[in-house]
């Protein structure tokens, strides 16, 4: 299928009354949950997982993107306003954002963040359009040796990428593969780390570990920062750039987009990142380094753009090779495989209404955002003010029926309980859980594409090695690892994560 039937077919699929509603439904929810610090994607999108299986495929996939991508939108809000970020990647737009505020910029920065983003998200599926197809046909070559050696690749980016120790993050990734190897193997039949439990014959459950450590974990640590919460609001007067605002943010918005897209891609990077290193590129090579800090709109068009963007592209590794590069992207993955579809290159042939359908409607949810953003920035605004007092109960109770609902035990609503305290130590810690969700989904899948290529192989692991592109997966994965000892890699690896933080 060409790419123009393809995007006919996904225009059909995404404009059904039920896939926009649920569209709509899915960036209104993402923006609020940007707006509100605390709730993210990522604990958001684990919470309503259990509720997404009684949906079509594609009506799931459509509203759990649009959560992810509207959460990017949305954390730009409080953190322009009240120099509070909503979501992560929303941290460095706070620096210059909230200047602008106190300045009485307000409006002109919120036009900034929403044309920015708006733009992103546009090249950024435009970009899945023309990558995801190409890529999708390269891995189509891909054999079980590849594909091992792309997902410790995946691994080790993801440890790289993370905040915190190189260390913790190892220890992490392990946690998570050892959680992974709990359960019946399907190749012996033997029971491997149940402790004599009937309840852990089919291994943990992707889906509660999720919601326990992401969802009941946030609510947790959130209880302890209730404080934070309040914040006055800026008044907001106008909210067209000037001409001026136009000179200096139209270069910044395109190279912000480059950087997100780029680094979308990458497994582990995800939004923060690019945010950040779209905000240091435009410090470094500005005319007028010292406004930085002070109330620049650089500052705050770049790295909307960035994280926009790279929402859209983290999409591709996920769709057309099947590999997660970020929590989000496993917990989408955990989400199709619940539904009998497994992302990959053959998604492409076999559910093409699924992929294009899922693309226009990133399309069709940018403009629904920008629609949404500017106009209803007051009331956004106001979400802040609701005492988190009244929203844990409600998180705590649709999250144990939403875990019970999928295997109707009430084990599962206890392990989610667990696991939720878990969440909340490795917050104390300083152990970013993102590592441990990765391997949960990537581990079990390292360990079968290893023996299908020794079993082809028999017993011979020199295949890694003799395949090309697996030789080129693991060198570069190589050199990765070797960067690490390099002194000037960990300093700026520090610093740029620090900065983020």
């Amino acid at each position: 299928m060409d790419i123009f039937n393809g995007l006919m077919l996904g225009f059909s699929t995404a404009t059904t009354l039920s896939n926009f509603s649920y569209c709509f439904f899915g960036v209104f929810l993402g923006t609020a949950v940007g707006v509100l610090p605390g709730l993210g994607p990522i604990a958001t999108i684990s919470m309503l997982l259990p509720f997404t299986f009684g949906l079509p495929v594609d009506t799931a996939l459509i509203m759990l993107a649009g959560i992810f991508y509207g959460s990017q939108y949305g954390g730009s809000t409080t953190a322009i306003l009240m120099n509070l970020p909503g979501e992560a990647s929303s941290v460095v737009t706070t620096l210059d954002g909230h200047e602008m505020a106190k300045q009485g910029k307000a409006g002109r920065a919120l036009a900034a963040a929403a044309i920015g983003s708006f733009f992103a998200g546009t090249v950024g599926t435009l970009f899945i359009v023309v990558a995801a197809p190409l890529l999708a046909g390269l891995a189509l070559t891909f054999g079980p040796a590849e594909y091992f050696s792309l997902i410790v690749l995946g691994l080790v980016t993801s440890m790289v990428l993370t905040s915190g120790s190189l260390l913790t993050a190892f220890g992490m990734a392990l946690l998570g593969m050892m959680f992974g190897m709990i359960g019946t193997d399907i190749n012996s039949g033997f029971s491997r780390f149940t402790f004599g439990s009937p309840n852990l014959l089919d291994g943990l459950d992707f889906v509660v570990i999720a919601t326990g450590v992401f969802g009941l974990g946030d609510v947790i640590a959130n209880l302890q920062n209730e404080h934070s919460r309040i914040a006055g609001v800026a008044p907001v007067s106008r909210l067209f750039p000037t001409r001026e605002d136009w000179k200096r943010m139209t270069a910044p918005i395109l190279r912000g987009t480059g950087v997100g897209v780029a680094l979308g891609i990458l497994p582990g990077a995800g939004v923060l990142l690019a945010s950040f290193s779209a905000y240091a590129l435009e410090k470094k090579i500005s005319r007028w380094p010292e406004e930085f800090g002070k109330g620049a709109i650089e500052g705050v068009a770049a790295p909307e753009a960035a994280n926009n963007a790279a929402a859209q592209t983290c999409f591709i590794p996920m769709l057309t090779l099947g590999l997660p590069g970020t929590a989000t992207m496993a917990l989408m993955i955990g989400a199709l495989v619940v539904q009998g579809v497994q992302p990959g290159p053959e998604m492409l042939t076999q559910q093409p209404a699924l992929f294009w359908g899922l693309v226009v409607s990133m399309w069709i949810g940018n403009l629904l955002l920008l629609l949404l953003n500017l106009p209803l920035v007051g009331m956004w605004a106001k979400l802040i003010s609701v005492p988190y007092r009244f929203l844990f109960p409600l998180i705590c109770v649709f999250t144990a029926i939403g875990v019970y609902s999928i295997n109707n035990n009430v084990f599962d609503v206890y392990l989610m309980a667990l696991f939720g305290v878990l969440g909340f130590f490795f917050r104390k810690v300083g152990a970013e859980p993102a590592p441990l969700i990765l391997a949960l989904i990537l581990g079990p899948m390292a360990e079968e594409y290893l023996r299908r290529t020794l079993l082809i192989s028999h017993g011979d692991a020199t295949v890694f090695f003799t395949s090309p592109i697996s030789l080129v997966i693991l060198v570069v994965t190589a050199l990765l690892l070797l960067s690490i000892l390099s002194p000037h890699f960990r300093k700026v690896r520090e610093e740029g994560l620090q900065e983020a933080d």
